[in-house]
């Protein structure tokens, strides 16, 4: 008499990593991102002063005090870490490439390159632009053509740090909205009649967003309003021609 067939197991097939093996290698990406931003934090603390005088050239002549003890240290210490940020993102986005790329098909890696890619130029537009144009426009109408008679514009150099790298995010982050639209587009999520409909809501969304996003200044608002709407009408314009290659590859 034969003996019963043992139960058959649930066998990963070859290629393909169990749970474990996935929470494994996450870990791993992690550590190595982590061990990045540390490495680049360690580097940007020892070039802080070359930092933060390219920070504070926006501001021109202007004096910088800090009002207690710790003050300028912990300015020290954030800015470090944003530009250990900065430095080791290449090495972030690198291991989340190679943490999502055995489970995407060929053209959904060609995809999320591109996306990676052009994320990282987009944001970089918009650090630049805030850089070179912004920042410079909102600091000459504070501190010179605001200050009254006798009133001398010395600024905190933690609030000021404060200041400009809020602006810098800001823009960087909403450069991104042309790259964002693309990619709904390209899901069919998205259509130019859509954003065409609701463009009302979108520059009242906009404004809202300008606020929330930008120091409470009325000044910064504008200057993130405007090139805002002006990516969006680019993303108008991406949606246009999205539609009509899928028109004609349809047809």
């Amino acid at each position: 008499m034969s003996e019963p067939a043992a139960p058959e197991t649930a066998e990963p097939e070859s290629g393909e990593l169990t749970f474990v093996e996935h929470l494994e290698e996450l870990r791993k990406r992690l550590f190595i991102a982590a061990l990045a931003i540390a490495i680049g934090t360690g580097v940007c603390y020892a070039f802080i002063d070359e930092i933060v005088k390219v920070l504070e050239r926006p501001a021109g002549d202007l004096d910088f005090i800090y009002i207690s003890p710790p003050e300028l240290f912990v300015t020290y210490v954030r800015v470090a870490v944003i530009g250990g940020l900065v430095l080791a993102s290449p090495v972030v986005l690198f291991q989340l490439w190679r943490f999502v790329e055995p489970a995407l098909r060929r053209r959904e890696r060609r995809q999320l390159l591109f996306a990676l890619l052009m994320g990282v130029v987009f944001f970089s537009v918009g650090v630049a632009f805030a850089y070179s144009v912004v920042l410079p426009i909102a600091i000459e109408f504070f501190a010179v053509r605001l200050a009254g008679e006798g009133i001398l514009p010395t600024f905190s150099i933690s609030y000021y740090i404060g200041f400009v790298s809020s602006t810098l995010l800001a823009f960087g982050i909403v450069f991104q909205l042309p790259l964002f639209v693309l990619l709904l587009a390209s899901l069919g999520l998205v259509t130019p009649a859509f954003l065409r409909r609701y463009r009302k809501i979108v520059v009242l969304a906009i404004v809202l967003l300008s606020a929330f996003l930008t120091p409470p200044d009325v000044i910064s608002q504008l200057l993130l309003a405007g090139p805002i709407m002006l990516l969006y009408e680019l993303s108008v314009l991406i949606t246009v021609v999205i539609t009509r290659k899928k028109v004609r590859a349809a047809e």
